[in-house]
C-alpha cells in the first residue's frame, strides 16, 4: 500500500514527488508510518474524551519506530498540532489566566532545558513524576490557598522542562489543573491551552538548537490532520460523559499513566 516510489524528474528537470515520497520519511517504513498516522488519531480520541494521556501513549509508540534523535522534536510538533486542535474546539472553556502563569512557567523550563548539554538521570525523573501523579489524584490534594491559579507557573516550568527530554510531561500540569475545581469540559480545554504552550516553546528551542524539521514534514501534517479527527471523535464522547465518569476515567488514566513510567523507571519495560 506504501511501498515508496522513487523521485522522478519532469520535462524540465525538476523533481516531481509523490504524495507517498512526501508523507513517508526516509527513515521509516511505509507501514511504520501508516501505524503512527492511526495512532496520532486514537490517542488524540483518547486525550479530547478524558484530559490527557494521548501525548506519553503516542510518544511511547513513536519510540519503537522512529529514530530516537528525531522522536522528541517531531513529537513536540504532532502534539502542538493535536493540542491546539483540542483548544480550538473547547476554546469557550478555557481560562486565560491560567494559560498566562503556565506560559510563563513554560517559557523559563525550555530555555532551562534547552541549555543542559548533558543527559539527565531518566529513571530518577521518571519515577518522580509517577510518585508525583500518584500522590495528586490518590492521596490528599495540595492546598494551594489563593495561589491556585499561580501554581500553574510551577506546572509549566517542570512539564517544559521535563518534555525537553521526555517528549511528554502532561501528567504534571494535568495534575496541578485537578486541584482547581474544574469541571471536565473546563479541565481538558485548559489541559489543551497549556500543553499547546508548552510544546510551542519546545519546538523554538529545538528550532534554535538546528534541529531538521523539513524532512518529517509530511508525517507532521498526516499526523496532526488524523489527530485533529481524533479530537473531533473524542469531543463527541466527552459531551455525552457525566461528571462522575468523567472523574473516574481521568483518575484511572492517570493511575496507568504513572504506573507506565515506573514500570520505564526500574527498566522493566
Amino acid at each position: 500500500m506504501f511501498a515508496r516510489r522513487s523521485i522522478t524528474q519532469t520535462h524540465d528537470g525538476r523533481d516531481n514527488v509523490s504524495p507517498v515520497d512526501f508523507i513517508v520519511p526516509q527513515d521509516l517504513s511505509g507501514l511504520a508510518t501508516l501505524l503512527l498516522v492511526a495512532c496520532s488519531f486514537l490517542t488524540s480520541a483518547l486525550t479530547a474524551a478524558v484530559g490527557l494521556g494521548g501525548g506519553i501513549a503516542l510518544i511511547a509508540i513513536m519510540a519503537l519506530v522512529m529514530p530516537l534523535n528525531a522522536l522528541v522534536p517531531v513529537h513536540g510538533v504532532v502534539q502542538f498540532g493535536s493540542n491546539a486542535g483540542r483548544a480550538m474546539v473547547q476554546v469557550k472553556h478555557v481560562d486565560w489566566l491560567i494559560a498566562v502563569w503556565f506560559a510563563i512557567g513554560a517559557a523559563a523550563g525550555a530555555a532551562l532545558g534547552g541549555s543542559i548539554a548533558v543527559q539527565l538521570p531518566a529513571a530518577i525523573l521518571k519515577a518522580g513524576i509517577a510518585l508525583f501523579v500518584v500522590w495528586v489524584v490518590w492521596g490528599k490534594p495540595p492546598k494551594l490557598g489563593g495561589m491556585k491559579k499561580r501554581a500553574m507557573a510551577g506546572a509549566g516550568f517542570a512539564s517544559t522542562f521535563l518534555s525537553m527530554f521526555f517528549g511528554a510531561a502532561g501528567p504534571i500540569g494535568g495534575s496541578v489543573l485537578s486541584t482547581l475545581d474544574l469541571t471536565r469540559h473546563q479541565f481538558v480545554a485548559n489541559q489543551a491551552i497549556t500543553a499547546m504552550m508548552m510544546h510551542v516553546f519546545k519546538i523554538a528551542v529545538f528550532g534554535l538548537l538546528g534541529f531538521a524539521f523539513a524532512p518529517w514534514i509530511g508525517l507532521i501534517v498526516a499526523m496532526i490532520v488524523s489527530g485533529f479527527l481524533g479530537t473531533l471523535a473524542g469531543s463527541q464522547l466527552l459531551g455525552r460523559m457525566n461528571e462522575q465518569a468523567f472523574k473516574k476515567g481521568f483518575r484511572w488514566v492517570m493511575t496507568a499513566l504513572a504506573l507506565n513510567l515506573m514500570l520505564q523507571a526500574l527498566g522493566i519495560i
